[in-house]
């Protein structure tokens, strides 16, 4: 997990590790089913969760955050509601690609939309939007992230 996960409720007899508190076997077992959620695009499971205080930005060992994982898997109704719940559009992974250089990879324009419309940046990070445009010949998505009215 990443210093940017939720953490048990800490008490004063908590194990810590580096000042973090310790998570128990089930709490890891319920924050990964999150990414699991957000993988499958189960937003009827996975919204109720962050409306009760689960950060939106939890992000895994692999800084995949529930915003790129629904992204990535071409979930276009959950990228929106977490978006709207305010997930970080300019986060990078540990791989530095973002929601939107996802959204581009798998040419979902819905996606793609939703992300400029919220602000992210199409050249943000070393594997940006415009990267994987270029990488891989998209050109559909290259006249997305050009057209200025879906800008923020």
């Amino acid at each position: 997990m990443t210093s940017d996960t939720p953490h048990a409720s800490q008490s004063d007899d908590q194990p810590t590790v580096n000042g973090t508190p310790e998570l128990t076997d089930e709490e890891l077992e319920f924050l990964n089913s999150l990414f699991d959620l957000a993988r499958a695009g189960d937003g009827d499971r996975l919204l109720p969760v962050l409306d009760q205080g689960v950060p939106v930005d939890l992000a895994n060992h692999k800084g995949d955050t529930l915003l790129i994982l629904a992204t990535y898997n071409n979930h276009p109704a959950l990228v929106t509601a977490l978006i709207g719940r305010g997930a970080d559009v300019h986060r990078l992974n540990g791989r530095g690609q973002s929601a939107l250089s996802c959204a581009v990879f798998v040419q979902n324009e819905e996606s793609v939309r939703a992300l400029l419309a919220a602000g992210a940046d199409p050249d943000e990070g070393p594997v940006s939007a415009r990267a994987a445009v270029d990488m891989f010949g998209l050109e559909s998505m290259r006249a997305l992230l050009d057209d200025p009215e879906l800008r923020a």
